[in-house]
């Protein structure tokens, strides 16, 4: 037997290896199983180039657990290794094989390793490891090497009768929970999903249906291993090659409880770096965060993160799906990514991707593609506010929905609406409602006008309609309800008063009073013909600023309360007539019409509804 101290910098590499390298105790699975697919993908490529002429055999990955002696082994019957081998790649940690096997046959291999460092992660969770291997290479025998979790070693022959390695992790009792096949399941869903080979644990049943011509026997069943991987996930095929079924069962694969999506963009990149995905569009009306965290981030089809905001703009967090690269750079651990050129031009590709595959869609189907809006007119509109280079090419295709249900892109909307919506500064105004029934008496005043009004009730059309106006200069937005109808569209005629100066004060100081509310500004101006007597009115920039801090959390909205504007119509006969004859009674009447006003913008309530309605009963009564 021989001995040994293996090669290290420093006296205590393996508390850091336990306490600092790997954010999660859980990844030593993926390595060691990550470490398996290497030496596997190393013999077919060594095959492949007819440097190993033996039989491959069954190359699957096994993991086998024995409660009763506290082991979990990963075997592998991969290439193996030499006595040399083992003393060079196992005792000098950092030193990788997976590296070494790269550089020498970079063109042909899918290497997933590249530190050295993973096989070392068995000591998070294993008190005592060994490695039982032998040799692909004839002639060669089998040895085994053993640590305690300490620099020194034991290396000594093994009985071993065929080529590949057995990690047998001895494991601690502070991390029995690996002894569990429920919960080495769950990590082998996790992070081995999709790893390119074939991975067996435990058993499973299957029915083997008689022979043709034999149907008088039954079924037979029998017990076999059981394939927990897709060793050949769809992304990693041509397109061509699949059916929208493909796409959906696969999305199912990733999302088992998940609402089918809308539909999905199949990435594929060889130059200037490697990367390949599927991402689909869910079905996000406005529930955002329930949404994000979707897409799984994968090198050489390893499973690295869910979150993915270092490589994808904030907007398409929104979308589900995989992103496979093994150009992307990661930590030493493989548990999160590092910033550098390459992360940002991937980020680029895939959002000129999105949005050309969304273009494509808009051109091939626009009917189908409006019925999609209410879904997937959040997520453009995500992307347009946070994404400048979304926004340019979102530009041809974002759309945006009139109340009659009719879709336009943003340009022409502006081209039917010019002619009558131009205010006296050259701006077009563009008339929405959030609140389609709410708003039915100012929506009916606008139509009155020939005015068209915009359906704008997604959680992010403020920020949506702000950015538009920013970027776009000629336009701006203004809710039906933020001023009377003769003033939403600003001209330079005004109609022209039947009520004096006097009368007008009169009737302004009455309102005043009724209204008793510092924060409201009354005034009084004729409107236009088929107008109530008094009309409440939110003002644009205050509802608008107001609604924007409730959106981002701040109470910063309340700071000036309910801001309203009462417009007394001048030239309404129940103003110009009635109520300045009132007498005693003037009071009571403004109160009344005022009330209707409130009521008319779902603004009375509580005490004042039910005096206003008592109000009304007992006119009734008397008449």
């Amino acid at each position: 037997m021989e001995k040994g101290q293996i090669s290290v910098q420093a006296e205590n590499i393996f508390p850091i290896i336990k306490q600092f390298l790997y954010s999660e105790q859980e990844i030593f699975l993926r390595e060691l199983v990550s470490n398996a697919v290497d030496a596997t993908t190393k013999l077919k490529t060594l095959a492949n180039k007819g440097l190993y002429k033996g039989d491959l055999d069954d190359l699957s990955i096994e993991i086998l657990l024995d409660k009763e002696a506290k082991t979990l082994t990963i075997r592998d019957r991969g290439i193996g290794m030499s006595e040399e081998e083992v003393k060079k790649y196992l005792n000098q940690v950092a030193f990788s094989s997976a590296q070494e096997f790269l550089d020498k046959y970079k063109d042909e291999a899918g290497i997933i390793g590249h530190f050295g460092l993973g096989f070392y992660s068995a000591f998070m969770v294993a008190g005592k490891v060994e490695a039982v291997t032998r040799s692909y290479k004839d002639g060669e025998s089998a040895v085994v090497w053993s640590c305690e979790g300490d620099p020194s070693y034991n290396l000594a022959p093994a009985e071993k009768d065929s080529r590949g390695t057995d990690i047998v992790l001895h494991i601690t009792d502070d991390a029995t929970e690996y002894l569990e096949e429920s919960r080495i399941e769950e990590l082998l869903n996790k992070y081995c999903k999709f790893l390119p080979i074939p991975i067996k644990f435990g058993k499973t049943t299957e029915t083997i249906e008689p022979e043709e011509g034999a149907e008088d026997k039954e079924p037979e069943t029998r017990e076999v291993d059981r394939i927990i991987n897709n060793p050949h996930p769809i992304w990693k095929k041509k397109p061509t090659e699949l059916s929208d079924e493909n796409y959906k069962s696969f999305y199912n694969e990733l999302y088992p409880l998940g609402t089918p999506p809308m539909f999905w963009i199949h990435l594929k990149i060889d130059d200037p770096f490697n990367l390949t995905g599927i991402l689909y569009f869910p079905r996000i009306k406005n529930s955002f965060e329930v949404q994000k965290n979707k897409i799984q981030l994968y090198s050489n089809q390893v499973y690295v993160t869910d979150d993915v905001k270092d490589i994808v703009p904030e907007f398409l967090t929104l979308l589900h799906g995989v992103i496979d690269s093994p150009d992307i750079p990661l930590n030493v651990s493989r548990s999160y990514l590092q910033g550098d050129a390459n992360v940002r031009k991937i980020t680029g590709y895939i959002t000129r991707k999105v949005a050309d595959s969304i273009n494509d869609l808009f051109k091939k189907d626009r009917e189908q593609f409006q019925k999609q809006w209410e879904d997937l007119g959040a997520f453009v509109k995500y992307g347009m506010i946070s994404e400048t280079k979304f926004y340019d090419r979102a530009l041809k295709f974002a759309l945006l929905q009139n109340i009659d249900d009719e879709f336009f892109t943003i340009e022409e909307y502006k081209e039917k609406i010019k002619g009558n919506q131009t205010d006296k500064n050259d701006k077009i105004v563009v008339l929405y409602t959030n609140d389609k029934e709410g708003h039915h008496n100012y929506i009916a005043s606008c139509k009155d006008m020939g005015y068209d009004v915009l359906l704008l009730d997604n959680v992010l059309d403020n920020h949506f309609m702000q950015h538009l106006e920013y970027q776009m200069g000629d336009l701006t937005f203004v809710r039906v309800d933020s001023d009377t109808v003769d003033n939403l569209v600003q001209k330079d005629t005004t109609a022209e008063s039947i009520l004096s100066e006097e009368e007008t004060k009169q009737i302004t100081d009455l309102f005043t009073q009724v209204v008793n509310n510092t924060g409201h500004q009354v005034s009084a101006r004729p409107l236009g013909v088929g107008q109530p007597p008094v009309v409440v009115v939110r003002p644009e920039f205050m509802r608008r600023w107001k609604e924007m801090q409730a959106l981002q959390g701040s109470a910063g909205g309340d700071m000036f309360g309910d801001h309203l504007n009462v417009v007394i119509n001048a030239n309404h006969p129940l103003i110009a007539q009635q109520l300045l004859q009132a007498g005693e009674n003037k009071e009571a009447l403004a109160t009344y019409v005022y009330q209707l006003a409130l009521l008319n913008q779902n603004l009375l309530k509580g005490e004042q509804l039910a005096s206003f309605v008592k109000h009304s009963l007992d006119l009734l009564v008397k008449n």
